[in-house]
Order: structure tokens, then sequence, then C-alpha cells
């Protein structure tokens, strides 16, 4: 496929669409959409989906003008009527790819099945190390901490049936440095996200022929 410089994304009117899952401050919902908003991400995001409707991405998405879904066992208890209501969201909002931003609960086989190879997740260590259950916020951070590493960082990958086993797509690296604290590690990974995921992003859209 041909090589477009940004100019001509927007002369030729490329773009795709995404969606969002978060659960938490929604950071790197918000870098992703600041990218939008500079013309330097080609594209639209349709809506939001957080299982906590009190979260920090909830008023994110207010500033941007998203459509947020909050779907969550509080909302929908039984198991069959939550996945139910996720796959509404996605027939009547159909997108090109689905981005989870700190999304903290596993995402249904049924939504991996509907969009395969379509599913992109940001995890704040270099997996496979400090990856799959138990391994989400702070705990990645102490569980390098405690292991004595060198360096930690980011990946971002394709999603799975399985927590974190999906294809690896990118990742960058941080230094750990003596004395830090787990939110120390925290801050200095998630600021490496915040540029990794959208180009990741952008770079894959690439490959799937969407721009």
């Amino acid at each position: 496929m041909k090589k477009y410089f940004l100019a001509e994304f927007i002369i030729f009117g490329l773009m795709f669409s995404f969606g969002v899952m978060a659960s938490g401050g929604g950071s790197n919902f918000k870098a992703l959409l600041s990218k939008v908003k500079e013309g330097l991400l080609p594209a639209k995001c349709l809506f939001l989906i957080v299982n906590n409707g009190d979260c920090g991405a909830v008023q994110i998405a207010k500033e941007y003008g998203v459509p947020c879904f909050h779907i969550s066992s509080k909302t929908h208890p039984d198991e069959h009527e939550y996945e139910k209501a996720l796959l509404k969201v996605f027939e009547e909002n159909p997108i090109d790819l689905l981005l989870l931003a700190g999304y903290m609960k596993k995402i249904p086989d049924s939504l991996v099945e509907k969009l395969p190879e379509r599913i992109l997740n940001i995890h704040p260590s270099l997996l496979p190390k400090y990856g799959g259950k138990g391994f989400w916020g702070l705990n990645v951070h102490r569980g390098v901490l405690e292991n004595q590493e060198k360096e930690s960082g980011a990946t971002v990958h394709l999603v799975s049936s399985e927590i974190d086993k999906g294809k690896i797509l990118a990742q960058t690296s941080v230094p750990v440095l003596e004395g830090d604290s787990p939110e120390e590690l925290a801050a200095r990974v998630l600021k490496q996200e915040h540029s990794l995921y959208w180009n990741t992003v952008l770079n894959y859209a690439k490959t799937l022929g969407l721009l």
C-alpha cells in the first residue's frame, strides 16, 4: 500500500473508527483523543465503555463529546445480559478497532470473536514478563521492583482469549532507578505509554489497510 503523508490522509478523507474501554483515570484515553484532535491520528472515537461509572475516563469522554456507556456487573448482574449489552453497543456502533485503555475486566470471548485481531491493549510491563492474572495496576510495578529488574516498560498487544497473551505489536522500555517506588516507576512507564499507544494504533491501522 502507498505510504501517505498526513496531509494526504486529510485530503483524501482517509479515516478509521475506534471505540475505547476503560476503568480508571483515562490518561491513555485522553492521549489518544488529543492526537485525534491534533490531526496526528486520522480517526474518530465512536464511544467509550466503562465498568466504573465514576472513573476519570467518563469526564474525559464528556469533555471530548464521546458517547459513554456504563456496562458492568452493577448495571447487568446477569453475565449473559452483561455480554448482550456489550455486544449491542458494537452492533449499533460498528468500529474498525477497539482500544483498551486501563480496562480492568477480562474481555468476553464473544467480543474477541466478533473483532478478531481488532482489539488492542496497552500493558505497563515488557510482556511476557509481569502479565496475566493478578498483574494489573501497581501490582505490575511491585513485581518488577521486588525482582530487582533493571528495566521495565510498556507493551501494546492484540487481545486474545488469554489475558496478556496476544501478539505483541510494539514495546518501549524505561530504566528502573535505584530507590524507585511502585508509583514512581508507574509514572515513568505511563509517560511512555501515551506516546507508544497512538503511534502503534496508527501503524497497525495502516497494516490493516484502514489508511
